[in-house]
């Protein structure tokens, strides 16, 4: 990745002002329901080829709330706008129209120009770009649909990263690795863009966004599965269909990044299992005789349960048979190795289509350091979290129980089929607790955001222990 070193320049001063107030609006924008301090970092100036307008990806810092991020938001100065346009931001002091950037033609080109290509691939000519469309409803970064940006006139697809930290993002890099070890279930990476910025009294350097093939006709699984679910119609073919793809998923990043597989045994490096949000600890020193991989697991559900409990009181009532899972846990005796996962699977990070599925998002939470986002995990637990995400679409398409579990079963015949040699109890065992970890942070999640919701994840966690 060519990193390109971001400057400050007196205006960006004056649009992080013109900024502020605009960006608690943004889906995107991580601080909420608290005033935030907006102070600008500098930026890179990106060369339109048709010269329409000066383009600025501006990196800003926020902070309120005891929390901060670096965002990155890219704006087009100069263009010519109706006071009722979208993408309008507003006028600096010198009277400068300031535009929303992500689904302007003139970013969409000075992006392509400048950012690094996939080996053998040619630039994209300018007039060959169609109209570009903003995907609604994303929560962390911005999609942008890109008519003729993809090799042969192509549609591709743009996603711009909103929240940065420090190093390569893995929605970037791990699709590239995937390609190149010839799983094609995954949108090809096409060009990406980096950049250096200050950080503290050093450096940061990452990815700003990446170009990748577009599928055309897709369906979001999320939505696929509730249509299912509110036509009462079986999603046990497409959830076994599912299944295997995921397992090939993980036999394809075990090959693709050998260096991040780890053995069930060979770790006792304290890095907790406990996912965004919760506090992590060191994994207590397992007894003599006992699996210390096993004693993670363990540790890491009751954490979990710990933090959520603090936010959920309805949680109370389940603390003892919470920790006596976590103890036959302990006690397990064949846990998996670990290695790179996707992180953050459920139905809403895949697509249908050609008759297949493809795995999208390989970000994880974007607000973490990457360290902690790419870090060795168990496989299963992306298995887990694909369950929690049929009781979701269940809910919101008001199916019976029984459709759920036969999505369930589905799923996990065709995953089982894929995902290589584990003893059929442990891997339920684990699922169980895995998926009841994922329960566990879906309930804090709710509780903040949708209490309406917070049903969804309570009835999980019931059915879990029972």
């Amino acid at each position: 990745m060519t990193d390109r070193r971001v400057a400050h320049e007196d205006r960006d001063d004056a649009l992080a002002a013109l900024l502020a107030p605009w960006l608690p609006g943004r889906r995107w924008f991580p601080i909420k329901g608290v005033d935030a301090r907006v102070t600008a970092i500098g930026g890179l100036t990106l060369e339109d080829p048709e010269g329409a307008a000066d383009v600025r990806l501006l990196l800003l810092r926020a902070e309120g709330g005891g929390t901060g991020a670096v965002l990155q938001v890219p704006v087009v100065l100069g263009v010519e706008l109706a006071d009722g346009d979208p993408a309008l931001v507003g006028r600096l002091p010198d009277g400068t129209v300031v535009a929303d950037g992500a689904g302007r033609p003139e970013f969409e080109r000075a992006w392509l120009a400048s950012a690094d290509r996939a080996e053998g691939a040619a630039p994209v000519p300018a007039d060959a770009l169609g109209t570009p469309k903003v995907i609604a409803g994303e929560q962390s970064n911005t999609s942008v649909i890109l008519p003729g940006a993809g090799p042969d006139g192509s549609t591709a697809m743009l996603k711009v990263f909103r929240g940065l930290t420090e190093g390569d993002n893995p929605d970037v890099d791990v699709p590239r690795a995937l390609a190149e070890v010839g799983w094609s279930h995954v949108p090809r990476p096409l060009a990406w863009l980096g950049a250096e910025w200050p950080e503290g009294d050093g450096t940061a350097h990452g990815h700003l966004g990446v170009l990748s093939a577009f599928v055309p006709g897709a369906h979001d699984g999320f939505e696929l599965a509730c249509d299912f679910a509110r036509r009462g119609e079986s999603f046990g073919e497409l959830a076994e269909d599912l299944g295997e793809v995921i397992g090939q998923m993980h036999r394809a990043l075990a090959k693709a990044l050998p260096d991040d597989v780890v053995p069930a045994e060979g770790a006792t490096d304290g890095a907790p299992e406990v996912g965004e949000g919760s506090p992590g600890r060191h994994a207590a020193e397992p007894e003599a005789g006992l699996s210390p991989a096993a004693a993670r697991v363990a540790d890491a559900l009751a954490a979990r349960f710990a933090w959520a409990s603090e936010t959920v009181p309805e949680l109370a009532g389940f603390a003892d048979p919470v920790a006596a899972l976590a103890e036959r846990t302990r006690l397990l005796g064949d846990v998996p190795h670990r290695q790179r996962v996707h992180g953050d699977l459920h139905l809403g990070q895949v697509l249908r289509g050609d008759d297949t599925w493809y795995v999208l998002d390989f970000e994880g939470e974007p607000l973490l350091p990457v360290a902690q986002r790419t870090r060795p995990d168990l496989a299963l637990r992306d298995a887990a979290g694909m369950l929690r995400s049929f009781d979701y679409a269940a809910a919101v398409g008001d199916a019976p129980a029984a459709w759920t579990e036969v999505a369930r079963a589905s799923f996990l015949a065709g995953y089982a089929s894929e995902s290589g040699d584990v003893d059929p109890a442990t891997r339920a065992h684990l699922l169980r607790v895995l998926e009841l970890d994922k329960a566990l942070y879906e309930a804090v999640y709710e509780a903040r955001n949708r209490p309406d919701w917070l049903a969804i994840p309570l009835a999980g966690v019931q059915r879990l222990i029972g």
